[in-house]
């Protein structure tokens, strides 16, 4: 009655998790005291899953534990890595538990970069490992019943959760174990159990009828269930649909039992023989259809003793009218037990070895948000440089401030002057020339980088292509080209940046060019300056006039603008805020991160108020430049117009624009080689990312043509064809034993049965008188078909001996004692045919025998050879 069904454990290969997750970690987090702190988890997270895979588990609760807390740290670990197949690539694989050839089924083994398939694998064996500690508990003590029944609804939880989460776990086929079919039946299977340890329960507590009956009843009902979709699907062996079949039998029986007890309470006594009736059919169904896989001796002895006493009084007592089994009233079900809903965390003892690393959504939302601010900085510092650039055109184009200045007309003056000094404390034009000779190498090595990066991605899906060609539908892995789309879509935005850096170098040499000549002037010596910029007539007249000292408060309202906004950009610039907190508040609130609707209200308050700044700064430089336009109209008509004061305004003019060219050429050239310094180690970090995925690729198809090449080594080389009648036919051999079946390696086409072939003649006994020896007797009768038979066939590396006859108690027949004349190949004969024995006149008769062991004369000795063919009679 106790047979209960237990699954067997999935295995699974080694995989280095150090190796993989450290490098991650290394690459992605800063050194320090917190990345030590996650590479040292990794190595435990390595002997957590050595412990739960790589040894055999007891059945006990304690390995059970073990399985669990690997469970529930793969659960905690999923959302802090980015595993899949072109990012964080970790193959797992698993053999099917069934294995092949097994009941089950199957493949023997899948190979997937994927961490849901390996949580499904731990799952599945968790919930077998639940069912075989359930089947060895004691179920005589309520201790063992209990937990039987906590371990197989454990079991059928884990079972359903893996059903309804393993297609998009592995979005592949997966292996017949873990198919939803399987799993859903084998849940069916463990929650009957869990119900047949509740009746079991309630009988030994001896509880009312009633109640077991229903118990029992709805234990059938589930076994029925299991039963139906086992035969349905096909996907459980025949020795497990007998016992389910059985169970269903055996606890619909159990049911008829106990409330035949309630139908005697109730004084319906032919109620009470109809159903201990057809309990007893039920249970002789099942000792006679599955008596090997349950045994019902003692239920069957305690229904025939109900049945055989309730017969007895109801024939002598009651007289009641016993009831076809139709008319019965039907069995109420009490279900007792429900699947247990998996959810993480399953273990008592778990503790998340990276707790204090956020989640990959968490810091994919980081990344936006820092683009997103990058850009809002951008946009204010950006919008403020190129106002004050404009501000610097609009001056230089009216000469100013260096008109106020020079009003000498033959003098540096003082704002070129320390423009020039300014240049020369810069570099000047060998720091320039520097700068743009060392953009091309820089570019150069970015570009080679990105080209060998995707260089390796081609060279890896050509051979995969070559391969899924020849191989066709065997190569079912994620192909190359599919696989690699968003690597080559995050190459290609790479090489957009360059090809984009290359136009904005050479917008930077044009402006240099351009202003080349007026910079090489700025470096000169003070004299030789001034001897560059051409003398013009004094204006000292207009010392002290009142535009000259409104356009110089203009100016200087203009230059303390200009402060206000260096100021004003350092303080944009060195915002901070931390919005992880914010991210991690909504994960864990709503599940998911709005990160769109978070970051944009972050931003909004964090530089709402620079943004107001920013525009009150482009509407005052709009209202001061309009105002220095005016004045500068009224300032250039009081001046006296000359050729020579023209040409010296327009050196001033282009000296001072060459200031602000230089500065701004500098400024773009430093950014450009930090731009593409910075975009090396992305680069790198890119390069690095696709070596990876192709070493894993790599490692996988080597794997699977492996898989392949003893696939094809097991399929036969030839299709099937028809054997001639000579090979599928071969000649009865003489002797009268039993011939060794031939295998069958090609399927042949029926063929017609053949007619048994006849024995061979007999040749005629000897004689002991001459004459007899040498004619053979007239009325001697015919013991066998004509001489047209074929010889015997012995196979060919077994040697054949003379045709001796093989019939044992031959009439006449004089056997010589000591020899066995069914021993071929025991001395190396000629095949002779037989001739009869001819003997020449006066020649005695037969010699004797030679002793034991010795060959007869004539005979060369040989030694013993490999053991006959044909079995001794």
């Amino acid at each position: 009655m106790a047979t209960f069904i237990s699954v067997p454990l999935k295995k699974s290969t080694e995989v280095d998790l150090v190796k993989p997750l450290s490098k991650f970690i290394t690459v992605s987090y800063p050194a320090g005291e917190e990345q030590g702190e996650y590479i040292r988890a990794v190595e435990e997270l390595n002997k957590l899953r050595k412990n739960a895979l790589g040894r055999p588990l007891d059945k006990h609760e304690s390995s059970l534990e073990i399985l669990l807390r690997y469970y529930d740290q793969l659960c905690a670990v999923e959302p802090k890595f980015p595993f899949s197949e072109n990012q964080l690539c970790l193959t797992f694989t698993w053999k099917d538990a069934f294995d092949k050839g097994s009941l089950f089924g199957g493949s023997v083994k899948l190979a997937l970069a994927s961490l849901g398939y390996e949580k499904t694998c731990v799952l599945f064996n968790a919930a077998a490992l639940a069912s075989q500690i359930a089947s060895e508990q004691n179920l005589d003590n309520d201790e063992g019943l209990k937990a039987a029944a906590k371990f197989y609804q454990l079991a059928s939880g884990a079972f359903g959760h893996i059903k309804d989460t393993v297609l998009s776990a592995l979005n592949r086929e997966p292996t017949m174990d873990i198919s939803p079919e399987t799993v859903g039946t084998l849940k069916l299977i463990m929650l009957a159990q869990a119900q047949e340890v509740f009746f079991l329960k309630a009988t030994s507590d001896k509880m009312k009828d009633a109640v077991i009956a229903k118990l029992a009843n709805q234990a059938a009902d589930f076994y029925g269930e299991a039963c139906k979709q086992c035969q349905y699907k096909d996907n459980l062996p025949k020795e497990v649909l007998s016992v389910l079949a059985a169970k269903h039998t055996i606890m619909q029986a159990n049911a008829e039992l106990h409330q035949s007890i309630m139908s005697k309470q109730k004084k319906r006594f032919g109620e009470e023989i109809a159903r201990l009736q057809r309990s007893a059919e039920l249970v002789k169904t099942v000792a006679s259809g599955y008596d090997e896989y349950v045994s019902v001796k003692d239920l069957s002895e305690k229904i025939n003793r109900a049945l055989v006493a309730a017969k007895k009084d109801n024939d002598f007592i009651y007289h009641d009218r016993v009831p076809e089994v139709k008319d019965l009233e039907h069995i109420g079900k009490a279900a007792l037990v429900k699947a247990t809903t998996i959810t993480p965390p399953l273990s008592q003892k778990f503790a998340d070895l990276f707790e204090t690393m956020v989640p990959m959504v968490v810091q994919q939302s980081m990344s936006i948000y820092t683009q997103r601010k990058a850009e809002t900085v951008n946009r204010l510092v950006g919008t403020m440089r190129e106002t004050t650039n404009l501000c610097n055109g609009v001056l230089a184009s009216l000469n100013l401030p260096a008109a106020l200045e020079d009003l000498s007309g033959d003098s540096i003056p003082q704002s070129i002057a320390e423009k020039a000094r300014a240049i020369v404390q810069l570099g000047g034009l060998q720091s320039i020339e520097q700068l743009i000779r060392d953009l091309p190498e820089l570019l150069t090595r970015n570009r080679e980088i990105l080209d060998e990066s995707l260089k390796m991605l081609d060279d890896e899906e050509t051979t995969d292509s070559e391969l899924r060609t020849k191989f066709n539908q065997r190569w079912n892995r994620t192909p190359s080209g599919d696989l690699y789309k968003p690597l080559r879509a995050e190459g290609g935005n790479f090489r957009n940046i360059l090809d984009k850096a290359v136009q904005a170098d050479q917008v930077v040499r044009d402006r240099y060019t351009t202003h080349c000549d007026m910079i090489a002037l700025l470096c000169k010596p003070e004299n030789e300056l001034n001897a560059a910029i051409p003398s013009a007539n004094p204006t000292k007249t207009l010392q002290g006039n009142e535009v000259v000292n409104v356009l110089r408060s203009q100016l200087a309202q203009l230059d303390e603008m200009k402060k206000e906004r260096e100021t004003l950009e350092g303080e944009i610039k060195a915002v901070t805020f931390d919005m992880s907190t914010s991210f991690l508040t909504a994960l864990a609130h709503d599940g998911a991160i709005n990160e769109e609707q978070l970051s944009l209200s972050q931003l909004d308050q964090l530089y709402g108020a620079y943004n107001q700044r920013v525009q009150a700064t482009l509407r005052t430089q709009e209202e001061l430049l309009g105002q220095v336009q005016t004045s500068h109209q009224e300032f250039s008509s009081l001046k006296q117009s000359n050729t020579e004061a023209n040409q010296r305004d327009e050196v001033l003019k282009k000296l001072a624009s060459a200031h602000d060219s230089y500065v701004e050429i500098s400024n773009n050239l430093r950014e450009g080689t930090k731009f593409y310094n910075d975009l090396t180690e992305i680069l790198l970090k890119f390069q690095n990312k696709c070596s990876d995925i192709v070493f894993a690729r790599k490692t996988e198809r080597d794997e699977l043509l492996k898989d392949l090449q003893q696939s094809i080594a097991r399929e036969p080389s030839a299709p099937s064809f028809n054997v001639p009648a000579y090979q599928s036919n071969p000649a009865v051999p003489a002797a009268g034993g039993p011939t060794a079946a031939p295998r069958t390696v090609f399927t042949q086409q029926p063929q017609q049965p053949q007619a048994k072939p006849m024995p061979p003649a007999r040749p005629p006994p000897p004689s002991i008188t001459p004459q007899a020896a040498s004619t053979p007797p007239i009325n001697a009768p015919l013991t066998g078909p004509p001489n047209s038979n074929p010889p015997p066939m012995v196979p060919p590396n077994q040697a054949q001996g003379p045709p001796y006859p093989s019939y044992q108690g031959y009439p006449g027949y004089f056997q010589m004692p000591g020899y066995n004349p069914y021993a071929y190949g025991q001395y190396n004969m000629p095949n002779m045919p037989y001739m009869g024995y001819q003997q020449t006149p006066g020649q005695a008769g037969y010699p004797a025998a030679p002793p034991p062991g010795q060959p007869y004369p004539g005979y060369p000795q040989q030694p013993p050879q490999q053991q006959p063919y044909y079995p001794q009679q």
